[in-house]
């Protein structure tokens, strides 16, 4: 059972910010999910079973839950069977969705500068509810560039800011691996355009040369969005290396 909070919550912690007005999406609301909102997630699917327990942890933007869910059931159609790094990974969120969605996938390891105390409260409360996760999701506090990958594995970076993304790309490519991405707060004078940016938008422009890179290591690459009303930074990249 899911204890009420001692203390009754704001209407800025509960309310879903402009839920009722037109063309808005509920999704996109970073209030945090509570027991207040188990009445979003009323199935028995894998999706309203993941919102149910971290409705429980208290401390998760709505966001970036669904978020999260749109990249992992995207990516896991795609690449399977590997070791997941997540990295600028914050509450690891996705890794975890990654290992529920893939039964072989062994174990996942969550990477950040900082990792916010919160992450601990969203990991016990899934563990909870799927003790087969125990011991299976690691974090680490450290620099993105300081990380080994093992063969193999999955890479996976989610809205790391700017030029950071650039960064998860090298490590991934470095490694091998497969590699997931959703960019954002894209570095128009740190990030690389190839000149494309005189034609396109900017923004386009970076993720197309991303593409590119890619593509001239060999990978192949699968192009998707995440829903808009969830966040406009909604490109996805998936890639796949070169079977040797």
């Amino acid at each position: 059972m899911i204890e009420p909070p001692a203390t009754p919550p704001t209407l800025a912690s509960t309310a879903p910010a402009a839920d009722g007005d037109a063309g808005y999406d509920p999704r996109r609301s970073v209030n945090r999910l509570t027991h207040y909102d188990l009445s979003r997630f009323p199935s028995e699917n894998l999706h309203d079973r993941l919102g149910r327990a971290v409705c429980a942890a208290h401390c998760l933007p709505r966001k970036e839950f669904y978020e999260a869910w749109e990249v992992a059931r995207r990516v896991a159609r795609r690449v399977r069977g590997r070791p997941v790094y997540d990295l600028a990974s914050g509450h690891g969120l996705v890794a975890s969705m990654l290992l529920m969605l893939d039964a072989k996938a062994p174990r996942a390891v969550c990477v950040d500068r900082r990792i916010p105390p919160s992450a601990h409260k969203v990991q016990s409360a899934l563990v909870a509810v799927w003790p087969q996760l125990a011991g299976r999701v690691t974090h680490e506090e450290r620099l993105v560039q300081t990380l080994d990958i093992e063969p193999g594995a999955l890479v996976v970076g989610v809205h790391a800011c700017g030029a950071l993304t650039d960064l998860v790309l090298d490590v991934a490519l470095a490694a091998g691996a497969a590699v997931a991405l959703v960019p954002c707060c894209h570095s128009h004078a740190k990030c690389d355009a190839a000149g494309l940016d005189a034609w396109i938008d900017p923004d386009l422009a970076i993720d197309l040369t991303r593409v590119a890179r890619l593509r001239a290591a060999g990978y192949t690459v699968h192009l998707s969005h995440i829903p808009a009303g969830i966040t406009p930074e909604n490109r996805l990249i998936i890639a796949e290396p070169p079977t040797s």
